[in-house]
């Protein structure tokens, strides 16, 4: 018997519940919280989901451009006969990593480059007109590679901890928020005689309206993260792939 009391009280509730919601638009204002406590963590919600809203939005944006300079980047280089022309071209591709890589490895290339001369023109041998890359040459433009790729990644994961932290805390928040509600919920149950569902329904209104905000601002950037962390991933290994391109030029044209 006390298990159906539960199950019609919960109807009947739920009914109520509704029919304020679609009463019109004070019906709907009357969900929100009211209480200083609720309603700091609402704010605090909503604060949340507006900044991540913003990175999504700019995230989205910048993988966009950089798929397509990308792409036209590699197209130039591959179309060029000289690295002078890819490097004179670099700055019309500044949001492409790939652009920061070749200019990392082309700086690294012409040190090497009048490294070797120099120690050619110093030694024994004859000076060629155009100097040979050693195995330790071609280690030091890899390494230079390395380091700008961890620089170039740094960028694009920047503000990814602020999705992450998002999708893991405004759940909680909204948690808490639930527990708040049903806390005035009960409150308002012990100040009445009897019990009604007016007593209890603006604390799970309340209860609702926070979970409900805490899931909307987890589940997008619990989504975008996702999908902004494979996008990283794709071109990464789109950076692997050119730094090894660019490192067999280099050995054919120097080595």
């Amino acid at each position: 018997m006390g298990g159906a009391k539960i199950i019609i009280f919960s109807i009947a509730l739920m009914q109520e519940v509704q029919a304020e919601t679609f009463s019109g638009s004070s019906g709907i204002l009357a969900l929100f919280p009211r209480t200083p406590a609720a309603l700091s963590m609402f704010v605090l919600l909503i604060l949340f989901s507006l900044l991540s809203w913003t990175i999504i939005v700019r995230k989205w944006l910048t993988f966009k451009k950089i798929e397509r300079q990308s792409r036209d980047f590699l197209g130039n280089f591959r179309n060029s006969a000289r690295l002078s022309e890819v490097s004179a071209t670099c700055e019309h591709f500044h949001d492409t990593p790939l652009s920061g890589l070749f200019g990392a490895a082309y700086q690294e290339l012409n040190l090497q480059l009048q490294a070797a001369q120099a120690k050619s023109s110093t030694g024994n041998h004859p000076q060629n007109d155009q100097p040979v890359l050693s195995e330790r040459n071609l280690v030091a433009i890899q390494r230079s590679l390395q380091r700008a790729s961890v620089a170039e990644l740094s960028i694009l994961e920047k503000n990814m901890s602020w999705l992450a932290t998002t999708g893991s805390v405004t759940p909680f928040i909204g948690l808490l928020g639930t527990v708040v509600g049903i806390i005035k919920a009960f409150e308002g149950l012990g100040l009445e005689k009897t019990a009604s569902i007016q007593a209890v329904a603006p604390g799970i209104a309340e209860a609702l309206v926070a979970t409900a905000a805490g899931l909307f601002a987890a589940i997008p950037a619990v989504i975008a993260y996702n999908q902004f962390i494979n996008s990283i991933k794709n071109i990464a290994a789109e950076m692997d792939d050119f730094s090894a391109e660019l490192l067999n030029l280099f050995e054919r044209s120097f080595g």
